[in-house]
């Protein structure tokens, strides 16, 4: 019998995230990845050039855990725990999809029409890179943090600015994908 291996879970990997959440509540820590970048940005010196990235790094040093562990779980989940199964879209996703010039929508993680090295070389591609980053930098910073954050720590800590922020990223991913995706491609 071949074993197949599946995504865990909502109640397998929910309580492990309610658990993770509890202990940084419990000792007084918050997470959040885009907090990585600044503690990083500050541990190289940017707080010489910026009064934003001028605060003791060393008590947030240790949320770098975080990123090791999405670079290592990233790479363990990929490697020994996936399958080669599609992602179950619906038809009339797919068709959608494919009238922008999306072939295999679902067969991939992530679209070759937008993640392969050609398309990221592309002037088109290159352009979206920046201007995405750009945006998504800005909005982190503007929000006072980012998606993962807000949406998990914010949430369950009942902060009502996290609140404010999870629903104006849902309005902007229906906004993006409704709206500006169709005309991108």
């Amino acid at each position: 019998m071949e074993y197949i291996l599946n995504p865990w879970p909502w109640y397998i990997s929910g309580p492990l995230i309610a658990m993770v959440m509890a202990l940084l509540l419990y000792f007084g820590k918050t997470f959040g990845m885009s907090s990585n970048l600044r503690t990083m940005c500050s541990m190289m010196g940017a707080g010489k050039t910026s009064a934003f990235f001028k605060f003791n790094w060393k008590e947030q040093i240790w949320n770098l855990t975080v990123v090791l562990g999405a670079v290592i779980g990233g790479f363990v989940a990929t490697q020994y725990l996936s399958n080669d199964s599609f992602t179950n879209l619906n038809p009339t996703t797919i068709a959608e999809l494919q009238n922008m010039g999306f072939e295999n929508s679902g067969a991939t993680l992530v679209p070759n029409e937008m993640y392969s090295a050609e398309a990221l070389t592309s002037p088109k591609g290159l352009l979206l890179l920046v201007l995405g980053g750009v945006l998504v930098g800005f909005g982190t910073r503007y929000a006072g943090g980012c998606t993962s954050g807000h949406a998990i720590t914010g949430l369950s800590s009942l902060q009502k600015p996290s609140l404010i922020a999870v629903i104006g990223f849902f309005i902007g991913g229906l906004i993006m994908a409704n709206f500006i995706l169709p005309l991108i491609f």
